[in-house]
């Protein structure tokens, strides 16, 4: 188990490094670009084969890859899993070979359904067409990281995937260093910028391939042939796919019903940052590491340590992801006024994005207990029964956010949102539990409500804290200020929390250090 820690810890922390990096790659690109045409273009150009990458590159592919890739790795060898995921990737280079040529050719008729309100400014969508062009082939970039990404998790090497991200944000910032220090048109700046998204792509590939290379496990390509172990993982990633429509749709429908009332849209994407910050990090450290370890643990026939490895990722999830979500709810209106509240940013727009912010955070749980539990079913190359259940929360997610918004906004869509995803949590957890794969010990019950109990504790002190440190988080007060104050509040929150879970026996610390220390080996 120490093994299993150490890999989310690795991943945790590059997570969180990607996810600075990308902040400062978009306050760079806000800088030489602003938010005029071109970067409307650019970043339209950029967000349209991330869309392709979302849905087909990388939860598709590693959802059916890494449990079918694990079973040839436990059952028949390195080499016959070598050789199958050769056949696997020379039908992914394929697919994507032949959906990046059909699309750079036809690309001005691609493009239109995407950004129908650019249609009406000619040079505004050429420039866009442009930029996509620029920028499709990272599509291919990403689908080929994600194969070797998927091959050097299944084998239980993390660091090179985690890192790949903060390469691709170091890359692109290199790039745009030089348009700070030099004049350049609108036009040419998102061209650039453009090739620097390029540059980063083939930087990932290069990082991905070499550690493959290291494990000595590099593919041979050939010509794609049709048979039953490709159907296979056809079968098994096109629910997948479906899923990550899905998940799309939600999203669309969601802003096409919060654009009905002023500022709505801004309060939600405020909010939504914020929260997906510890989700980001603590939901794809589950996700990368979880599935090829239960994967493993199951080809191999090794039913109890895939159980245990599944309860203590349960365990470490909801260790972070709990006192995460009560500190959010506890210091929403703090967190958001230090963070945004200046210029046209009001004291109004604070209580609003707190509120929003709130209920988000009130899901959180439950979007982490979606990644732990996911992977109990692909990894028995389940796909069609997680689908199901994210149709379900999208159907419960719109039917909430359409009743309760005429009477709460914003606020409705966050609290259907929450509602939607714990929807989701349960369905998983109760079908796995029917099935006999989620068996939680008497002894986990309890350790999970002495966490629980000691993320409200904390939460309580922050708040109580909160009240004299108001003027100090204030608005009016120096940035400095408020930055020191907030992160005395965090740090006080932190130490109450561990200590805790440590005192009551929920996670003792000393036990959890020596696991964070044990490292697993890595390429």
């Amino acid at each position: 188990m120490s093994s299993l820690y150490r890999n989310f810890l690795n991943v945790g922390v590059m997570t969180l490094g990607s996810r600075i990096l990308g902040f400062v790659r978009d306050a760079l690109v806000a800088a030489v670009l602003g938010t005029g045409p071109a970067a409307d273009a650019y970043l339209a150009a950029f967000r349209f084969p991330n869309l392709f990458r979302r849905l087909f590159a990388e939860g598709a592919f590693n959802t059916a890859f890494i449990p079918l890739f694990a079973k040839a790795l436990e059952q028949d060898g390195r080499e016959p899993a070598r050789q199958w995921a050769a056949r696997i990737m020379s039908w992914l280079v394929v697919v994507v070979t032949v959906v990046t040529i059909l699309v750079e050719i036809f690309m001005p008729w691609v493009l239109a359904p995407f950004v129908p309100g650019f249609l009406d400014d000619p040079a505004k969508y050429d420039l866009t067409v442009l930029l996509t062009r620029i920028c499709f082939p990272y599509l291919m970039c990403m689908s080929l990281m994600a194969a070797y990404a998927a091959i050097l998790n299944g084998l239980g090497y993390f660091k090179a995937a985690a890192f790949a991200p903060i390469l691709l944000n170091i890359v692109m910032i290199a790039f745009m260093l030089p348009l700070v220090l030099s004049a350049n048109t609108d036009v040419q700046t998102a061209i650039w910028i453009a090739v620097g998204t390029i540059a980063g792509g083939i930087a990932q590939l290069i990082l991905v391939y070499a550690a493959v290379r290291r494990a000595g496990f590099v593919p041979r390509l050939h010509w794609p042939k049709f048979d039953g172990e490709v159907k296979r993982f056809w079968l098994l990633a096109l629910p997948a796919v479906l899923a990550g429509g899905i998940t799309q749709v939600n999203i669309f429908v969601g802003t096409i019903i919060a654009s009905a009332a002023d500022s709505a849209i801004a309060y939600l994407y405020y909010a939504d940052r914020l929260y997906q910050l510890p989700l980001g990090i603590i939901g794809i450290a589950v996700g990368t590491v979880l599935l090829p370890e239960l994967s493993r643990h199951l080809k191999g026939g090794r039913d109890t340590e895939a159980d245990a490895s599944q309860n203590q990722a349960l365990l470490i999830s909801m260790l972070l992801s709990l006192p995460a979500a009560t500190a959010l709810i506890a210091l929403a209106a703090p967190i958001v006024s230090v963070l945004f509240e200046r210029g046209a940013f009001t004291s109004t727009d604070t209580v609003q994005t707190a509120q929003t912010l709130i209920w988000f955070s009130a899901g959180l749980p439950a979007y982490v207990l979606i990644r732990v539990l996911q992977p109990g079913f692909f990894a028995r190359e389940d796909t069609k029964t997680p689908t199901v259940f994210a149709g379900i929360s999208v159907v419960v997610n719109i039917a909430l956010s359409l009743a309760l918004f005429p009477s709460l906004a914003h606020v409705g869509i966050a609290i259907a949102t929450s509602v939607a995803a714990w929807a989701n949590a349960v369905l998983l957890a109760i079908w796995l539990g029917r099935r006999g794969h989620f068996r939680l010990p008497a002894a986990d019950w309890r350790r999970h409500g002495l966490i629980l109990l000691a993320a409200a504790v904390m939460a309580a002190i922050l708040w109580g804290l909160a009240l004299p440190l108001a003027p100090w988080l204030a608005s009016s007060a120096p940035l400095l200020l408020q930055i020191a104050a907030l992160g005395a509040l965090v740090i006080v929150g932190m130490a109450v929390y561990f200590g805790l879970v440590h005192v009551t026996g929920a996670q003792p610390l000393g036990q959890l250090l020596r696991r964070l220390r044990r490292s697993p080996p890595e390429a």
